[in-house]
C-alpha cells in the first residue's frame, strides 16, 4: 500500500500562468516572436520554483511543450509570462514530472501562492518593460506590453520617477 501511495502524490499549490502570445527579441527589441521556444502562445503553466534571489527573473514551470505536447519542467524568464494566479494542482501526469524533476512541493501553503502570484506578475511586468527601454515598438507591435496597454502604463510610471 505505501508504494501505491508514492505514486499517487497528493495535490499542491502552484502559480498558474500563461505564456505572452508574442514577445519581443533581437536587437532593440524590433523582433516579435509567438511564445516562446518551448511553449505556445497562451499555454497554462504552473510554476513551482522561483529564484527569488536575482530578482523573481527565472521561475520553474511544467507545461505542455509546443511540438509533441509533452509535459516537460524547464526555466524560464518570468518576463514570458502572465496572468498569475494561486491552484491547487491535482493534476497527476504534471505531479509526476514535477516529482522526477525534484520540484513536486510546489508553493509550501495556500497563502505563499495566494502572496507569490501578484509579486510575480509585478516582476514579469517590470522585466517586459526593461526588454528594449528607450527602443520603439515595431509599426503594428503585437508584443504582450502593446496588447494589453502595459507600454502606456510603464512609460506613465517612469516619466514621474525619473523626474523626481
Amino acid at each position: 500500500m505505501d508504494e501505491s501511495d508514492d505514486r499517487s502524490p497528493g495535490p499542491v499549490w502552484v502559480v498558474a500562468a500563461n505564456v505572452v502570445a508574442w514577445r519581443r527579441c533581437g536587437v532593440g527589441g524590433q523582433e516579435l516572436r509567438p511564445g516562446t521556444k518551448f511553449f505556445k502562445g497562451g499555454a497554462k503553466v504552473y510554476v513551482s520554483g522561483v529564484y527569488w534571489g536575482p530578482g523573481g527573473d527565472r521561475v520553474t514551470v511544467a507545461g505542455r511543450e509546443r511540438h509533441t505536447g509533452r509535459w516537460i519542467v524547464i526555466d524560464t524568464a518570468t518576463r514570458h509570462l502572465h496572468n498569475f494566479r494561486p491552484k491547487l494542482l491535482h493534476t497527476p501526469r504534471v505531479l509526476e514530472r514535477l516529482r522526477e524533476e525534484r520540484y513536486a512541493r510546489g508553493f509550501t501553503d495556500a497563502h505563499y501562492a495566494v502572496d507569490a502570484a501578484p509579486v510575480l506578475e509585478r516582476y514579469a511586468r517590470q522585466y517586459r518593460a526593461a526588454t528594449a527601454p528607450g527602443s520603439p515598438h515595431p509599426d503594428h507591435c503585437l508584443c504582450h506590453a502593446c496588447l494589453t496597454g502595459e507600454a502606456l502604463d510603464a512609460d506613465d510610471s517612469v516619466g514621474p520617477v525619473a523626474a523626481g
